[in-house]
């Protein structure tokens, strides 16, 4: 990024004078907590820059990315709702629904596969997903939306800064939306500020952020609420390594299960299998789950506690998991006390990032 290369366009009216446009990009430097992995996914041609992401954020806001320009990426990820927006599936142009909901937006510098089934391994490939699907935003090509923005006073010369042309491409556009993407980084929560020792929590939060990270092992009286086997350390996500990170979590009988992961990989044995996500901001992303079946945070609890469904697929973590001794035969539960349900409950809201949703760098920059 050492090349200084000036001049082009600039945009303006006949009244004002022409605006020079300089290609010097600069390093886009996040602030990251010690805690977080130092391992990132982050493609080698497409490094952050201050004017990448800034252009990234204008276009994760820009309704010309849609076939009928009604709606953009910020439609179905709505900042105020951690990145999510509130629906059992997205409402795309003319109606259409897809049969996932939406997933949340955030630290995803550190996650390596994308999308609920791990079919994307990159967010510059993601992207194309939801801008070219006919039930989400509609366009029949990325370049369809590479000619609105071309034609505009404002676009090209942003192209320029970010990446030192101003002819506009489809890749340009997709690492565009990427980096600002990936600097959507939550480490505000309760939880965060605990971990740096500057909040401290109450003791029904300590019990439920114990319960949340132990695997029960009723043999020794070691009673846990097994959420930790699959949501991980400080991003309580799935892991990272490969497809590890995805689950059958014993929503439906193998009658009922749909591809998941096996839709990706082939393998029969991913049947039913999703990404574990995140669960940072969980209190503001309901409804909950793949299909989005569940409407609260308790009706999940009852779930993992009452009511895991039996499949050929379904993760051990969770058939071992019991806070009473399993007899053979007997339904799978994990037998939690009301108080413990409560305690983590009250852990997962301490996941709360109010900061994040308010930051003025993740939102509309056509609103102010």
């Amino acid at each position: 990024m050492t090349a200084l290369l000036v001049l082009l366009l600039a945009c303006s009216n006949e009244n004002e004078p022409e605006k020079e446009v300089v290609y010097d990009p600069t390093p886009y430097q996040p602030n990251l907590p010690w805690y977080f992995p130092d391992q990132i996914s982050l493609p080698a041609d497409n490094l952050l820059t201050e004017e990448g992401v800034a252009l990234g954020r204008m276009l994760f806001y820009e309704k010309q990315l849609s076939a009928d320009q009604s709606i953009s990426c910020a439609s179905c990820h709505q900042q105020e709702k951690a990145f999510t927006d509130g629906l059992q599936f997205p409402q795309g142009i003319d109606g259409g629904q897809v049969n996932k909901n939406t997933m949340s937006l955030h630290n995803l510098l550190w996650v390596s596969r994308l999308n609920w089934d791990g079919r994307s391994v990159s967010l510059e490939e993601q992207a194309i997903g939801p801008l070219t699907n006919p039930l989400e935003m509609g366009l029949t090509d990325v370049d369809e939306a590479v000619l609105r923005l071309q034609a505009t006073e404002i676009y090209p010369p942003k192209f320029f800064e970010a990446f030192g042309t101003d002819s506009i491409t489809a890749e340009y556009l997709l690492k565009a939306l990427a980096q600002f993407e990936r600097t959507l980084i939550s480490n505000q929560s309760k939880l965060d500020r605990y971990w740096r020792n500057e909040y401290e929590p109450t003791a029904l939060e300590l019990k439920g952020m114990t319960l949340f990270f132990t695997h029960p092992e009723a043999s020794q009286g070691i009673r846990g609420g097994n959420c930790g086997d699959c949501h991980l350390g400080p991003f309580t996500g799935g892991s990272a390594d490969a497809f590890n990170g995805f689950h059958n979590n014993g929503l439906d009988q193998d009658s009922e299960l749909e591809e998941g992961l096996a839709g990706h990989t082939g393998n029969a044995f991913d049947q039913g299998k999703f990404r574990a996500p995140s669960l940072r901001n969980i209190a503001l992303t309901a409804p909950y789950m793949h299909d989005g079946r569940f409407s609260t945070l308790e009706e999940v609890l009852v779930h993992y506690d009452e009511h895991i469904q039996m499949s050929s697929t379904l993760d051990p973590l969770i058939q071992e998991a019991s806070n009473e001794p399993i007899n053979e035969g007997e339904p799978i539960k994990l037998h939690l006390l009301p108080e413990e349900k409560d305690a983590i409950l009250a852990f997962l809201h301490m996941l709360t990032d109010s900061t994040f949703i308010e930051d003025e760098r993740f939102s509309n920059p056509f609103a102010q």
